[in-house]
């Protein structure tokens, strides 16, 4: 410790919100270098370290092998795939001397692609899978949570090869199960969700999301059937869809003072009640008016039709109008359609065939024949039994309204429940969306070109080492787990004797050379309470204190996670020891 590159911090960083943030900066691991960088310290590196290396073995035990990649990347291949202008903001752009375009790489499907496409042209060649673990660069707009969300990361990243979908299958499942295995060897509490592909594509796509109050991920689960998704994944189940030959017909009234849902719903009780049952917000239509920007430059109007009980779910929106970017339609653009009435804006004034030219997208749940109250297009009134496929039609479908508790499992075997979750890996069956954009070929078996089939599976390994942090910590500092701290042992010399020390030192020697790694704090002048408290705080699993009990020829064995302690004989501590870290 006397010599060891940490600087221990009392205090909580200004900018940390969460524990993983706080400790992992207070103890000496990292260091902010600006919003979402960071400097990686001796203790840090050996912590991820460990993780890379739990990674590597399971890779391995699947035979895929690691290769390695520029961070820095030509224009091109991007280009091809179109996700050069599918990125929009959210990559790092730049230009060498020459003028010529290149990009940090954010991930490097096109990378992988275009090595194999190099070097493989026939199918005895495949199935194939390589991998790598690599820095990673994302112009984050909201970095937060230290390693959490940060716009520099690692992550392994790897891929897998094959000329059948069959042969695609397997590969997806081999790496699935290796997912399971580093996961459940790093030791947090994860669930695996069906997830939305966004700029991979793919048939396939499943999140492995860490399960902690702190994640930027809300998911849903069903505890009847099992299903769970995150919820820009989520299918609402559609209704059936109803006869309405005796509807009656649509009928505008006034409802003045009724600026929000709920007034609305209690107006309509009060003047315009239902023999069957009261209203409620579900049976109201809200239209949401927008304008999507795609990445190319090209806009356009969108209204989005939801019940009125719920809120446009900003993930969901994204995750279905990628790569667009929805904003709310400002002043200026309303007043351009003399048609919409703020407030009061009813759905037979949109859609691409209306006089607004507003492309109309409606929830699933506004199936042909439903019945609703929505605005009249006219100041202060509202439309009542506007039926859908009567009255109004859209352009077509999407998903954006928010997910609740309570909801329908889309299996149709039992209700949602809600929880928060860290995407933690990510697993893709591309098929042949890189393979046909990159030309990747091979000769099958009866000499003829067909393409390659590719899966993609990402592992973010500096937010693992914070969410084994997250999971792993006390009021006094970090706990690590043995299998990816940075010591097995963190000795303490405590006193001012020097046959204290001279002790200690003679046990770190001999405990080396058991293949035992220790952190001597040998500090001289440093007094037992803040080397105690730098102990607990770098929360190394077992901590060996060598003072008081010596002149009895005893040491103090304390177990980091149960704060037991154990008195052991100095002569017997490295095999006391030994046992221990061997658990």
């Amino acid at each position: 410790m006397s010599t060891l590159f940490v600087r221990t911090l009392r205090e909580d960083p200004a900018d940390a919100e969460v524990a993983s943030h706080k400790l992992l900066v207070r103890a000496g691991y990292i260091r902010r270098a600006a919003p979402g960088i960071y400097s990686w310290l001796p203790l840090g590196l050996r912590v991820l370290g460990k993780v890379e290396g739990i990674i590597r073995e399971e890779m391995a035990a699947i035979g895929s092998q690691e290769v390695h990649f520029p961070a820095l990347l030509p224009r091109e291949p991007y280009e091809a795939t179109g996700r050069w202008t599918e990125y929009g903001d959210g990559i790092f752009r730049l230009k060498d001397r020459k003028g010529d375009d290149y990009l940090l790489g954010p991930t490097h499907e096109e990378m992988f692609t275009l090595l194999v496409k190099d070097l493989y042209g026939s199918y005895k060649d495949l199935p194939l899978s390589i991998y790598q673990i690599q820095t990673k660069y994302r112009d984050e707009a909201r970095p937060r949570a230290g390693l959490l969300r940060g716009r520099e990361f690692i992550m392994k990243d790897s891929y897998s090869f094959d000329v059948t979908d069959e042969g695609l299958e397997k590969s997806y499942a081999a790496h699935r199960a290796a997912y399971v295995k580093i996961f459940d060897r790093l030791g947090f509490e994860y669930v695996i969700v069906s997830a939305h592909s966004g700029a991979m594509g793919g048939s396939a796509s499943e999140e492995f999301l860490a399960k902690t109050d702190v994640g930027e991920d809300t998911y849903v689960e069903c505890k009847a059937c099992g299903y769970a998704a995150n919820v820009e994944a989520v299918h609402v189940p559609v209704p059936e869809a109803l006869p309405y030959d005796d509807a009656p017909a649509a009928h505008a009234e006034d409802t003045p003072d009724t600026p929000t849902i709920d007034t609305l719903v209690a107006h309509l009780n009060a003047h315009f009640p239902r023999e069957d049952r009261q209203w409620t917000g579900a049976d109201t239509l809200k239209n949401v008016l927008g304008v999507v920007t795609y990445p190319d430059g090209r806009q356009e109007r969108l209204a989005i039709g939801v019940p009125g009980d719920r809120e446009v779910d900003a993930k969901r929106l994204e995750a279905a109008l990628y790569p667009g970017e929805f904003e709310p339609m400002d002043e200026a653009t309303l007043k351009s359609h003399p048609d919409l009435v703020r407030g009061y804006i009813g759905p037979e004034v949109l859609g691409e065939e209306s006089k607004t030219g507003i492309r109309y997208l409606v929830d699933p749940r506004v199936v042909e024949g439903s019945r609703w109250v929505s605005g009249a297009n006219v100041a202060g009134q509202h439309s009542i039994d506007l039926v859908a496929g009567r009255d109004f039609s859209a352009d077509g479908v999407i998903e954006a309204a928010e997910v609740r508790p309570g909801d329908p499992c889309p299996n149709g075997d039992g209700e949602l429940t809600a929880a928060r979750g860290m995407e933690m890996g990510h697993v893709f069956a591309l098929g042949r969306k890189f393979a046909d954009a990159l030309d990747l070929k091979v000769l099958d078996e009866n000499g003829k070109l067909v393409t390659v089939t590719m899966g993609s599976y990402g592992v973010g390994v500096t937010r693992a080492v914070a969410a084994v942090a997250e999971y792993n910590n006390d009021d006094l500092g970090l706990a690590w787990p043995r299998n990816v701290a940075p010591y097995d042992i963190h000795l303490v010399a405590t006193g001012k004797d020097s046959a204290v020390f001279e002790a200690a030192a003679k046990l770190a020697e001999e405990l080396e050379a058991a293949g035992i790694d220790v952190l001597y704090d040998d500090r001289p002048k440093v007094s037992p309470g803040v080397k105690f408290k730098d102990a607990e705080l770098i929360g190394v699993p077992t901590i060996v204190t060598v003072g008081k009990g010596l002149v009895e020829g005893k040491v103090e064995v304390k177990d980091r996670h149960s704060g037991e302690r154990t008195e052991v004989a100095l002569a017997d501590a490295v095999g006391h020891l030994t046992e221990v870290v061997a658990g």
